[in-house]
């Protein structure tokens, strides 16, 4: 039964995915998906309770695997904390800023208020991330390799940092391909401020590796 199950699940994720790509998020209904997948609308519903529900789904399949990569990058274990975070902000950054990625963040943005696509991001990807690098972040404070604070706003504080130089243009949909190089080098910057902050007490934040200056 439960194999049956899983099968009429997957099903519907792969009708519904061919009717978002095609129709866009706005035209496509439940009712165009329950007529894809040859069912009744109580099944349909019986598996996602909203559209917004299975439209995150298919989101959340198709990035899982790139998430739990990125967040390989954060070692507790580590003693070089400068390239741990290199490594995490490089790969965030990466996938944020990947063309799937920023259609999907814009898509919740505007979505937000008006259904409950937005809070859905927020709380299972958004938040389960920041969750998971303040984790990481309190216990570097702990081992003594940045000093103690709130890891919470810490971790926010490094999110911010890190988006810094590109939210702005992506808000607005300025934001053209970003480079390898940029991201790293973005990335540079926001971990050498993170450190400067939050670097043990006593100790000269390091330079990162990569950073460079922007004429003024």
């Amino acid at each position: 039964m439960a194999k049956k199950s899983d099968t009429k699940r997957q099903h519907i994720l792969t009708e519904a995915a061919q009717a978002f790509q095609e129709l866009g998020f706005e035209r496509t209904t439940m009712s165009e998906i329950c007529a894809r997948m040859g069912g009744s609308k109580a099944t349909l519903y019986n598996y996602f309770p909203s559209k917004e529900v299975l439209f995150f789904e298919i989101m959340y399949l198709s990035t899982e695997a790139e998430f739990q990569a990125v967040h390989s990058a954060i070692d507790p274990s580590t003693d070089d904390i400068v390239t741990s975070l290199q490594n995490f902000g490089e790969r965030l950054l990466t996938i944020l800023y990947s063309p799937q990625v920023r259609a999907n963040r814009h898509l919740s943005i505007s979505e937000s208020g008006h259904s409950e696509l937005g809070r859905l991001v927020y709380e299972r990807r958004v938040q389960r991330s920041q969750d998971l690098v303040a984790d990481f972040i309190r216990k570097a404070m702990d081992h003594g390799k940045l000093r103690q604070a709130d890891a919470v706003v810490a971790t926010k504080h490094l999110y911010s940092l890190l988006e810094a130089e590109l939210i702005d243009r992506f808000l607005f949909q300025l934001l053209e391909e970003v480079s390898r190089d940029e991201i790293r080098q973005v990335t540079a910057r926001a971990v050498a401020v993170f450190m400067a902050a939050y670097g043990p007490a006593g100790k000269i934040a390091p330079e990162t590796r990569g950073a460079s200056r922007q004429e003024p």
